[in-house]
């Protein structure tokens, strides 16, 4: 082969040949690379499998220890149908899932618009608990009641809500947060649906997880973060050392809650007004040992008034031991694992403000539920997330694990 005058020419068509095949795997080269270099820039589509996976561990071990736990319960009050919890549990997890992979589909982004009407929509459905539409469950009204003999409890609403609302003000204000004011007006919104859940519906629990979500929002994006741990630690210090006074003046109290603070300081003098499902709930956990008795061998479920709610926690210790405790408490801790994942992988600050918010709820409501289980904080009625009877928790924390996978779906790796 050689060159004239510009012109290659060949001395036989076998060079040829070889000269065409070296050009084409050449241009093939370049096409591979700027394929590639396409693929770096547009980056792979991620999505959480492992957030799923955890997810449906979860949800299934739930299913199998509120059966365990409730088949007593459920054939002495409903008509001797064991299965009745399970099989109202099992819809609602069915329809969780199906509303899950539903909002996962939806760019978490038309949210931002959309966050202060549902804010005040939460509100709203908060004041219809005052209405006809209210009804009382166990003495305390707050839920509505819908058709086909079905309720909602509206402060489940409020939560994801303010999980909305709370990073698309941030966003929105801008380095408008930096200043106090700025951080005070955003505490202001937060602090409004709280006290709306706690004055509306009687519902302190929830109004402080509420609370501790805008709270722990505003930590995660303020820059100055040694002000917000100094005074977390001093309220904590306080609300104990108050708690603990409060309870030496308040022996002729006719407030349930200040007394719910007696009970929870000496559960066996007031055994009468609420601290027998403690006391039952802690000789459970102390009946199952490290292993527990087994699957189904529980004792104390026949006696802890509605075990299947806040103290099913007890009976996972009594049948499964300490280790089943532990497990349960590893499987929640890879779920906020998963959950800091995303949040800090988010391709935009409103969605890892979003994941933020989730993984604060389930941070507090696992705490909470465990601490009042071991009585080292007042009863509350916090349930314990996917693993509790509750139509309503379980729809609203598959939708909030749908918001997750959502921003999930939106984190692009590149090669």
């Amino acid at each position: 082969m050689k060159v004239v005058n510009q012109t290659v020419v060949f001395k036989n068509v076998s060079e040829y040949n070889r000269y065409d095949w070296r050009v084409k795997e050449v241009n093939k080269e370049h096409k591979n690379v700027e394929m590639t270099r396409k693929k770096k820039r547009s980056g792979i589509v991620y999505f959480d499998y492992s957030l799923l996976a955890i997810l449906i561990c979860l949800v299934c071990f739930g299913l199998v220890m509120l059966y365990s736990t409730s088949s007593y319960s459920a054939m002495m009050k409903q008509n001797g149908d064991s299965l009745f919890y399970f099989k109202r549990q099992l819809l609602f997890c069915i329809v969780g899932f199906i509303g899950m992979w539903l909002v996962s589909k939806i760019d978490y982004h038309w949210y931002i618009n959309k966050s202060k009407l549902f804010y005040f929509f939460s509100i709203f459905m908060m004041f219809l608990v005052k209405t006809p539409l209210g009804k009382e469950v166990n003495g305390a009204k707050r839920w509505i009641k819908l058709p086909f003999g079905q309720q909602l409890q509206p402060a489940e609403i409020a939560k994801i809500a303010v999980i909305l609302f709370i990073p698309a003000l941030i966003c929105t204000m801008g380095k408008e947060i930096k200043p106090w004011r700025g951080v005070i007006r955003v505490l202001a919104w937060g602090g409004f649906s709280a006290a709306v859940v706690y004055l509306i519906t009687d519902n302190l629990s929830t109004a402080i997880i509420v609370m501790g979500i805008t709270c722990i929002t505003i930590f995660v994006v303020h820059p100055k973060t040694k002000i917000f741990v100094g005074i977390a630690g001093v309220g904590i210090v306080l609300a104990i050392a108050g708690a603990r006074i409060l309870g030496t003046m308040m022996e002729t109290s006719g407030s349930f809650r200040l007394r719910r603070i007696l009970v929870w300081l000496n559960p066996e003098k007031y055994a009468s007004e609420g601290g027998y499902q403690i006391m039952q709930a802690l000789y459970a956990i102390g009946s199952g040992g490290f292993f527990g008795k087994g699957l189904g061998n529980s004792a104390q479920k026949m006696i802890i008034p509605e075990v299947q709610n806040d103290m099913i926690l007890s009976i996972i210790c009594e049948e499964l031991g300490v280790f089943g405790a532990i497990m349960v408490l590893i499987l929640f801790g890879m779920l906020l694992y998963r959950l800091l994942f995303i949040a800090q992988n988010a391709p935009d600050l409103y969605g890892s403000l979003i994941v933020t918010g989730i993984f604060a709820h389930i941070a507090l409501q696992v705490i909470l539920n465990v601490m009042v289980v071991i009585n080292c904080i007042p009863t509350t009625g916090i349930t314990l997330p996917f693993i509790s009877y509750g139509g309503t928790s379980v729809l609203f924390l598959m939708a909030e694990m749908g918001l997750a996978l959502g921003v999930s779906a939106r984190i692009k790796i590149a090669e």
